[in-house]
C-alpha cells in the first residue's frame, strides 16, 4: 500500500476512538458546550486514552498476523486466537472503558471453555462486532472469500445476528476498497451492490449452524435478514450524502451507532462530509449523539485508509495510547 495505509487507518481508528472516548453519552449541546461548534480537535493527555474499540482490534490484528500464511485461513486455525484475544482483553485491568455487556458476556463464555457457538449471543447486533473488524480490511493477500469469511467470524464469536456479520464484512470491504484507491465518495454505492451480491451466500465452513435457531429455515434466509438490514441503512447514507447537510447531527440521519450497521453508515457519512479533512471528519463524528467512540473510530479508519498516515497531525502518533502495538501491526501491512 502507498502512502502508508494501513497505519493511517489503525492509527486513524485510534485517535477516532480517543476523541469520541471523551464525549460518548452526552448530547451535542453538551459537547459543543465544551469543545465549541467544531467539536473535539486535539488529543487529551499523554497518551490519549482510547476504549475498548481500539482494545479489541489489537487481538483481531494480532490473530491475522499469525495466521496469514499458508496452509489457507480457517476457522480452525483463527478460533483459538481470537478467544485467547478476547478473553486476554476481558480479563485485564485496562478493560475498564465502558466495554458493551455483549462483549463482556460473551468473552466470559469463551473463557469458561464454551464452545464459541454457545458463547456468543445470538441475536446482538451492536457495533463491538465491527469496531474492531479493521485489520481484516488491511491484511494483504487475502482472496475476498476468505476476508469476507474472517471478517464475519471474528463478529460471530461475540455477535450472532446475521446483521453483525453483514455490517463486519461490509466494514473490512470499505477499509480494502479505500486502501486500493477508491474514492471516499463511490464507497456507498459499492456497499449497497455488495450487499445485493451477497444476499443469500453464507459461509459454512466457517460460521456451522449459526444460522440455525427458531424461525429461520435455511442459512439463506438468515443471512438475507444481515443483508437487507444493511441495505437499508446504505439507502439511508445515499440520501444524507445526496443532500448533505454538515451543520446536523449525523445520527439524525444515519443512525446513532449502537447497532453494526448504524456505526457503519454514520462514520461513512462523517468521511463524506468532510472528504480530504480527517481532523474535521472525526471531530464531527466525536460531535454526535450516539456511540461516538465507535462512530469516530471507524470514520478514523476510513479516512487513514484513503489519505495515508501522512494526513494526521504529525505528534498525534507519540501521544496516543497502544502506539507501539498498532504501529508494529501497520509495519507488516504498510
Amino acid at each position: 500500500m502507498g502512502r502508508r495505509r494501513a497505519s493511517g487507518a489503525l492509527f486513524g481508528l485510534a485517535y477516532g476512538d480517543a476523541l469520541g472516548a471523551a464525549t460518548e453519552f452526552r448530547t451535542v449541546a453538551e459537547i459543543v458546550a465544551e469543545h465549541g461548534p467544531g467539536g473535539p480537535r486535539d488529543l487529551r493527555g499523554d497518551p490519549a486514552l482510547v476504549t475498548d474499540d481500539t482494545q479489541m482490534t489489537l487481538p483481531v490484528g494480532e490473530a491475522l498476523l499469525r495466521v496469514t500464511t499458508p496452509p489457507a485461513l480457517s476457522a480452525e486455525r483463527v478460533e483459538p486466537l481470537l478467544r485467547s484475544g478476547f478473553v486476554e482483553w476481558s480479563r485485564s485491568p485496562e478493560n475498564n472503558r465502558a466495554p458493551g455487556m455483549t462483549c463482556l458476556e460473551a468473552c466470559g463464555r469463551l473463557a469458561d471453555g464454551l464452545p464459541w457457538r454457545e458463547a456468543t449471543n445470538d441475536w446482538s447486533k451492536g457495533c463491538g462486532a465491527n469496531m474492531r473488524v479493521v485489520p481484516a480490511g488491511l491484511a494483504p493477500g487475502l482472496a475476498d472469500q476468505e476476508r469476507a469469511a474472517f471478517a464475519q467470524f471474528q463478529a460471530a464469536l461475540t455477535h450472532g445476528h446475521p446483521t453483525a456479520l453483514a455490517a463486519s464484512e461490509l466494514t473490512a470491504l470499505a477499509v480494502r476498497w479505500l486502501a486500493d484507491g477508491m474514492p471516499p465518495a463511490d464507497l456507498p454505492a459499492a456497499l449497497r451492490e455488495h450487499c445485493r451480491l451477497q444476499r443469500s451466500v453464507y459461509h459454512h465452513d466457517w460460521l456451522g449452524d449459526l444460522w440455525d435457531r427458531p424461525g429461520v429455515p435455511d442459512p439463506a434466509t438468515y443471512m438475507a435478514l444481515g443483508w437487507d438490514e444493511c441495505r437499508s441503512a446504505i439507502d439511508r447514507l445515499v440520501e444524507a450524502v445526496a443532500a448533505p447537510d454538515p451543520s446536523r447531527d449525523p445520527c439524525e440521519r444515519t443512525g446513532a451507532g449502537w447497532v453494526a450497521e448504524e456505526a457503519l453508515a454514520t462514520a461513512v457519512h462523517c468521511l463524506l462530509l468532510h472528504q480530504g479533512s480527517p481532523v474535521d471528519a472525526l471531530a464531527r463524528a466525536a460531535t454526535t449523539s450516539g456511540d461516538s467512540d465507535s462512530i469516530a473510530c471507524l470514520t478514523g479508519a476510513f479516512a487513514g485508509a484513503a489519505l495515508g498516515m501522512d494526513a494526521w497531525p504529525a505528534d498525534w502518533a507519540g501521544r496516543i495510547e497502544y502506539r507501539d502495538e498498532l504501529a508494529r501491526l501497520a509495519a507488516a501491512w504498510d
